[in-house]
């Protein structure tokens, strides 16, 4: 026999083999059986540097005689510095303390505690730090002697991910508990598994009361006898009618009684099975604002129209009117701060009828004032006429006409302006395009308003044809037109020119450009507003109401228009259009 020493990082392995003598120039040559063993051994010896586990052996006495490099990197050390050290050293207390004792009662009583069974213990790196591991120990007898092997797997990662797990499965536990809606997870049958406390809650069940019970529980006919068959058809098909989408249906309470609700469901596949996760949403309070809003919007709406309808026949009863108008939109506010908790739907509810309000209480502030003032002229004039009764009196006679007409022209076109804003509004005025010449038309509305004119005013006509052919509403241009020059008109002195400009090229432009008051830079945002009128013409009658339906006009006929202005210098105004086909359909 021969005794094969091998020696790697201080580790040494022995080993006994046969070998054969050979006679040959002195030489012994090994067998083939003895290289067998050391192949053998430098495989063990490769496994022992390389495996991820931590591998060390002790004496009897607690000595390490080996360590691999997995264990003396789990403790923090190189290999060279643990070799002949009490193997104690790696250790917390008492561990450390009472190592050498476990040890000897061993060796003496046979007795083990850890030999052959492998646990959990602490560990203490080179730095002082403790950490997990799990110990197992193995028992090799070599006759004279003792070793002991021990394999050490670090749970550092795992106790770190078991207590990620731990604050992750606590989160979503009390999420799942506190959540304000209600979620319910069911089997692939229906069968209800989880139920957070307000789901069961809105049902009027305890929570207990629901575990292991199918999800028809909670829904109403028909959806209580078809929910099977929907579960089972979407296991055969994979067509889905709700999950992954939501939408609004109906649940059913304990005590009989339903309500709407916003359901949104989605599939969870967890390895070898599915489980189904609904989301409850009880929209109650929401859908009963919202039929109150509707009742409002439909109460509001008639009584618009009724009042609408009124106004153009009853002007005298504005004043009582308005007394009634401000008794609604008090209603409505209190309504509004009734409703305020509710959705963004709401409140934009809640908004178009307080403007709506808004507009018609503004309209008779305004018309309030518009009115008495050319009926207090009339009434005036009207008396001053019956007092002049000769021919001598003719010319003061006429003077007081002139005013009564202009008084009752001013009446006119508030009302006017108004029931062309409530018919735009309403969508009672459709288009009717026809062809016609805009020189004609721009000639008569000129016509029109030559007795408005003031003294030395001129309205001057631009275009280089006599006959521009154009396809547009003409009802809708010659208000557009009207409304335009009378504000060019009326904003003016006696002496400025108005000039009105035509020109049909690849879109139809109509240019009105006065050299009146103009509009000042800070107010040019509101121009086109309702009831908008500039600072700077509180001593000139009107509505505020003309631009705005000169805009509607102009965008009903899929047209725009631009403007510029300069204070005590003039505004000119552009209306562009796009000129039509007329054989389109």
């Amino acid at each position: 026999m021969t005794l094969l020493i091998l020696k790697n990082d201080n580790r040494h392995f022995l080993y006994r083999s046969s070998f054969i003598i050979g006679q040959k120039s002195n030489n012994a040559v090994l067998c083939s059986q003895s290289m067998d063993s050391i192949e053998h051994t430098a495989r063990l010896n490769a496994i022992f540097n390389t495996v991820i586990d931590g591998i060390i052996t002790i004496d009897e006495k607690g000595v390490i005689e080996s360590v691999n490099p997995a264990a003396a990197k789990i403790f923090g050390y190189q290999p060279e510095e643990l070799v002949h050290q009490k193997v104690n050293l790696l250790m917390p207390m008492p561990h450390s303390r009472d190592h050498d004792d476990y040890i000897e009662n061993y060796l003496t009583t046979g007795l083990k505690k850890i030999i052959g069974i492998g646990r959990e213990v602490q560990g203490k790196k080179k730095d002082g730090t403790e950490f997990p591991f799990r110990l197992s120990i193995s028992e090799a007898d070599f006759g004279h002697r003792k070793i002991f092997t021990g394999i050490i797997h670090d749970l550092t990662d795992l106790r770190q991910a078991e207590k990620a797990l731990e604050e992750n499965q606590n989160r979503l536990s009390a999420i799942f508990d506190t959540a304000v809606d209600g979620i319910i997870t069911i089997d692939r049958q229906g069968i209800m598994e989880m139920i957070n406390p307000a789901a069961a809650k809105m049902f009027g069940y305890q929570v207990s009361d629901l575990v292991g019970k199918n999800v028809k529980t909670l829904m109403p006919e028909p959806h209580f006898s078809r929910h099977d068959g929907y579960i089972s058809n979407y296991h055969k098909t994979g067509v889905k009618k709700i999950i992954g989408i939501g939408r609004e249906v109906e649940g059913k309470r304990k005590d009989g009684s339903t309500f709407p609700i916003n359901l949104g469901v989605s599939k969870v596949p967890l390895g070898d099975r599915v489980i189904y996760t609904g989301i409850i949403h009880d929209i109650s309070k929401e859908k009963a604002a919202q039929e109150k809003v509707e009742k409002l919007n439909a109460e509001l709406e008639q009584r618009v129209e009724e009042r609408t309808e009124k106004l153009a026949e009853v002007v005298n009863k504005l004043l009582k009117t308005n007394k009634q108008l401000a008794n609604e939109i008090q209603e409505r506010k209190a309504a509004q701060a009734e409703l305020e908790a509710s959705r963004e739907q709401v409140k934009t509810a809640l908004q178009k009828e307080r403007e709506l309000s808004e507009l018609k209480s503004r309209f008779v502030s305004m018309a309030s004032h518009e009115f008495r003032t050319p009926l207090s002229t009339i009434q005036s004039s009207a008396s001053l006429i019956s007092r002049y009764k000769g021919e001598e009196h003719d010319e003061k006679r006429e003077k007081h006409v002139n005013r009564i007409k202009s008084a009752v022209r001013n009446l006119t076109g508030i009302l006017n302006d108004f029931l062309s804003l409530s018919r735009l509004e309403e969508g009672k005025i459709n288009q009717s395009p026809s062809s016609f010449n805009l020189v004609d038309l721009a000639g008569a509305v000129s016509d029109e308003l030559h007795t408005i004119l003031k003294k030395d005013q001129e309205i001057r006509l631009h275009t280089d044809q006599d006959n521009l052919e154009v396809y547009l509403d003409r009802h809708f241009l010659k208000n557009v037109m009207i409304n335009l020059l009378s504000n060019a008109i009326k904003y003016s002195d006696q002496g400025k020119m108005i000039d009105l400009k035509l020109e049909v090229g690849d879109d139809i432009r109509i240019t009105v450009k006065d050299e009146g008051i103009g509009i000042p830079e800070t107010e040019q945002h509101n121009l086109f507003e309702r009831f908008f009128r500039a600072n700077n013409v509180t001593n000139i009658q009107g509505t505020g109401l003309g631009l705005n339906i000169v805009k509607k006009y102009v965008e009903m006929m899929a047209g725009k228009i631009e403007f510029s202005s300069q204070v005590n210098i003039g505004s000119t105004f552009i209306v562009i259009l796009p000129k039509l086909d007329p054989s389109a359909p």
